[in-house]
């Protein structure tokens, strides 16, 4: 076995213990895989930004650039990533004898928009485009499963408005399972969000005068090495960013979220298909049952820091 080999082997080990002591996956890095053809994602411009979505992976965002530039800021290296809906529902458990992979064992109800760790694709149900609105439904899949569809719908809403991407999100759940139980409460990604590394800097606001244009945190990015992404329990102002040497990349702000996950994995300086990634995640506690509907709002700014902040004032 050479010393590649033996250091993946002990990352995947690293990772796994993670997953097993955390409610929020990790990821493992990956090789590198060719940009997505243009005919696999439906794309919408208005001048200033252009968005793609990937209609092989559950309508999930996969591109998101200036417009007239070839690089997007969204990193999609596995099925795991881009910008995607992801819940938590249940309680933990070890189903490998149903196929369940050893290195997301054991593991809570865990539907993904784009697919699962064995690469199996969402299924899409329906898709409109409508001015610079786009809209998709899915059947997700099961993170930790090889290939099982979820018994849920996903439903995504997103409106190109300028610099800033408006999505709204809508889960419908319709489990028949006996095994998750029925009245967990689980932190849940809203939504989770992979920004290229190269987008290296992480700023928000963690003080007590939120919307008074109080000095930002630019908190050190922890690396998923360490044994998990940082944790921030008080953005005040509801907002992360990861943005470049130029104070330029992209913000998520969901208004009802007040915690937040963010970190790298891998190395800084990569790009959309690299294997090292930024992220940032919205959290907020819910108790998704077997037959529950779920929504919320949030938005992606695209732009300088300052402009980030300002967008997401005016939004507040």
């Amino acid at each position: 076995m050479t010393k590649k080999i033996l250091s993946l082997v002990f990352v995947a080990i690293l990772v796994t213990f993670c997953a097993k002591s955390q409610s929020l996956k990790p990821i493992v890095p990956v090789p590198e895989i060719k940009i997505l053809d243009k005919d696999s994602a439906s794309t919408i411009t208005n001048g200033i930004l252009t968005l793609k979505l990937d209609l092989t992976r559950g309508g999930a965002i996969s591109y998101l650039s200036k417009a007239g530039s070839s690089r997007s800021i969204v990193n999609i290296a596995d099925e795991g990533r881009y910008i995607q809906q992801s819940y938590y529902g249940g309680k933990s458990i070890d189903r490998k004898a149903e196929g369940q992979s050893p290195a997301w064992s054991p593991w809570s109800w865990n539907p993904i928009q784009v697919g699962d760790y064995n690469r199996n694709r969402a299924q899409i149900l329906d898709f409109k485009k409508t001015g610079f609105q786009l809209y998709v439904k899915c059947i997700p899949m099961q993170w930790d499963m090889n290939n099982r569809p979820a018994e849920a719908e996903m439903e995504q809403w997103t409106t190109l408005e300028g610099s800033v991407l408006k999505v709204h999100n809508k889960l419908t759940c319709h489990r028949s399972d006996k095994i998750y139980g029925d009245s967990i409460v689980n932190d849940q990604e809203l939504p989770a969000v992979y920004p290229i590394s190269a987008l290296k800097n992480l700023y928000t606001y963690l003080g007590a005068a939120p919307y008074t244009n109080a000095p930002l945190d630019n908190p050190e990015v922890i690396n998923l090495a360490s044994g998990f992404w940082g944790i921030y329990p008080n953005v005040t102002e509801h907002w992360m960013a990861f943005v470049d040497g130029n104070l330029w990349g992209m913000g998520i702000y969901n208004p009802n979220c007040t915690k937040f996950l963010a970190g790298l994995a891998g190395s800084i300086g990569g790009e959309a298909t690299n294997g090292s990634t930024s992220y940032i995640a919205p959290i907020r506690q819910a108790m998704l049952t077997k037959n529950c509907v779920y929504e919320y709002d949030y938005y992606v700014i695209v732009g300088t820091l300052a402009e980030i902040r300002s967008t997401v004032y005016k939004l507040h």
